[in-house]
């Protein structure tokens, strides 16, 4: 039985479904976000992977594949100053690596990051219209948000707490994604940065419900229908999952990363290794011999920048050695198969 929480949000957001598709920033392709928007669900780009004009060619592609409603997700973050003495610092403590990989330390590496939402970014929603419009790390700052409210997008953001959640509220967003520790991929604190004191998804989302009077949506440890109707059961108004979709054929992974997913019996841990900013993955040699969390890792997004080599040379040899493998707790309990099957069976409407 639909719930009045989940036919308002079903209306706010015009999908039929009340299933999201997690914007996966290593993962997301346009086809991913078409198959499920086509099946009913909200599709969703992660755009922070892109520049300019990166983003609008995936727009291209995904509006010319449906015209159905999409979400497009943006981080928030404020890129750091330079810190040249902290990535000095991380590459001292991977030269080993480096030597082993019979690597020089001062090769060139190619900067990594992730494009924060910003003027440029506002500028392409208001051209391409998403009907929803997500935020990760808060919101960004109140005249950008103005500009992308006036195109008529509906504005949704994660928190992790409910003090995030209450936040987000007071500034006008239409729906809270509830996003609990078992979530694979980045922490979407703002508030805090204190990892030990981040609750469960089955723990927050009531609590959530009870603090804010605007939809809420549950995140993380979801990848089947069991999970979907436990998080309906506690008061969510749609679910949006993200770790079940990188076992789908649209998710374009590394054959590394795929493989790892097939290995069950591996844990998973928040790290801040790979980005500088926590974040939900699969356990492997860096993190084990490293971490999973160390103060040495240079600021999000550039602590990638340094493990770049290290991950090339490894992955050519099937190794994932120094490989980001975002991914949720409950990530054995996922099964391939395309986006379309998986978005109808997240919502019981598979055969």
């Amino acid at each position: 039985m639909t719930s009045t929480a989940q036919s308002r949000l079903l209306a706010l957001l015009g999908v039929e479904l009340p299933i999201i598709q997690g914007p996966l920033a290593v993962a997301t392709t346009p086809e991913m976000v078409i198959a499920v928007s086509e099946a009913g669900g909200l599709g969703s780009l992660a755009s922070a992977q892109y520049d300019e004009a990166g983003l609008r060619a995936a727009l291209d592609k995904v509006r010319a594949g449906t015209s159905r409603p999409i979400n497009l997700n943006f981080f928030c973050h404020v890129p750091p100053a330079p810190a040249p003495e902290r990535q000095a610092s991380w590459l001292d403590r991977l030269s080993g690596y480096y030597a082993e990989a019979g690597l020089d330390p001062a090769m060139p590496k190619p900067a990594t990051g992730r494009t924060p939402f910003d003027a440029t970014s506002a500028g392409v929603v208001e051209d391409y219209r998403p009907e929803v419009v997500s935020f990760h790390f808060g919101l960004p700052a109140p005249e950008l948000l103005e500009r992308v409210k006036r195109t008529g997008a509906k504005v949704i953001s994660s928190a992790t707490t409910v003090t995030e959640a209450r936040w987000l509220t007071e500034r006008g967003v239409d729906a809270v994604i509830a996003m609990g520790a078992e979530a694979g991929g980045h922490r979407a604190s703002f508030l805090t940065d204190r990892m030990s004191e981040q609750v469960g998804t089955f723990a927050l989302v009531p609590q959530i419900v009870d603090a804010v009077s605007v939809p809420v949506i549950a995140a993380g440890g979801i990848v089947d229908r069991r999970g979907v109707t436990a998080a309906f059961a506690l008061g969510a108004a749609a679910v949006q999952a993200g770790t079940a979709y990188l076992f789908t054929p649209e998710a374009g992974i590394s054959a590394v990363y795929r493989k790892a997913l097939g290995m069950g019996e591996r844990p998973t841990a928040i790290t801040n290794l790979f980005t500088g900013r926590p974040a939900r993955g699969i356990v492997n040699r860096l993190m084990t011999e490293v971490g999973p969390l160390s103060e040495l890792a240079p600021p999000f997004p550039t602590a990638g920048t340094m493990l770049g080599p290290l991950r090339s040379a490894a992955e050519a040899t099937g190794r994932d050695d120094f490989s980001l493998l975002w991914a949720g707790q409950a990530f054995p309990l996922a099964r391939p198969m395309s986006s379309a099957e998986l978005t109808l069976a997240l919502a019981g409407r598979s055969d």
